[in-house]
């Protein structure tokens, strides 16, 4: 049987992703016990909230050495994606450096966070298998991933910028796919279909 670990370290909005699962007919095990997710399948690394903090709680309980080391397919998602990168402006934090890029803050010319739906375009990975260019997605953010050679996806909000980046087993979306009706459910089934 397959099995989906949701990484609990007190930053996730957990219970959507979930939700989003059950429509899709799987059940995600939300744990932050090292061994389960070792074992799991497929790994979703999701992140709400303040990078510093968030990476804080990952050292404490050694997750931010797990991490690195999967081999399954892992999702991160917004914070989680931002904190699969070299380093984040928030709090100038330290991050798990799977992707050599760094997190910056949007400019002031624009209204922060980034709230509310979006389209991504350029959509180049199977995560994006039969999800149109253009399709809407859901966003809440202050900081992004800047395009780079490992982007999967664009987005634009002042500038044009990383929607979602992959490395070997590595994906990250800065967009809620649990919040990003029926675009965000073909990335989730996608994803579980690695």
């Amino acid at each position: 049987m397959s099995t989906v670990a949701i990484i609990d370290y007190g930053a996730g909005n957990i219970r959507s992703i979930q939700f989003a699962l059950e429509r899709l007919g799987t059940t995600g095990l939300v744990t932050s016990n090292a061994s389960e997710i070792a074992a799991s399948n497929h790994v979703i690394f999701p992140g709400v909230g303040a990078a510093g903090k968030a990476m804080e709680k990952l050292q404490a309980s050694k997750l931010d050495l797990l991490i690195p080391k999967l081999t399954q397919p892992v999702l991160g998602i917004c914070l989680g994606m931002q904190l699969l990168c070299r380093s984040s402006e928030e709090n100038t934090t330290k991050g798990l450096d799977i992707f050599s890029e760094d997190v910056t803050r949007f400019s002031t010319d624009v209204k922060i966070p980034h709230m509310g739906w979006n389209t991504i375009t350029e959509l180049r990975s199977p995560l994006f298998e039969d999800v149109r260019e253009e399709a809407y997605v859901y966003m809440v953010h202050s900081y992004y991933v800047p395009k780079n050679s490992q982007t999967i996806a664009i987005t634009d909000y002042g500038l044009a910028y990383a929607a979602a980046i992959q490395k070997d087993n590595f994906f990250g979306v800065q967009f809620h796919p649990e919040k990003s009706g029926e675009a965000g459910a073909q990335v989730l089934q996608n994803f579980l279909a690695l």
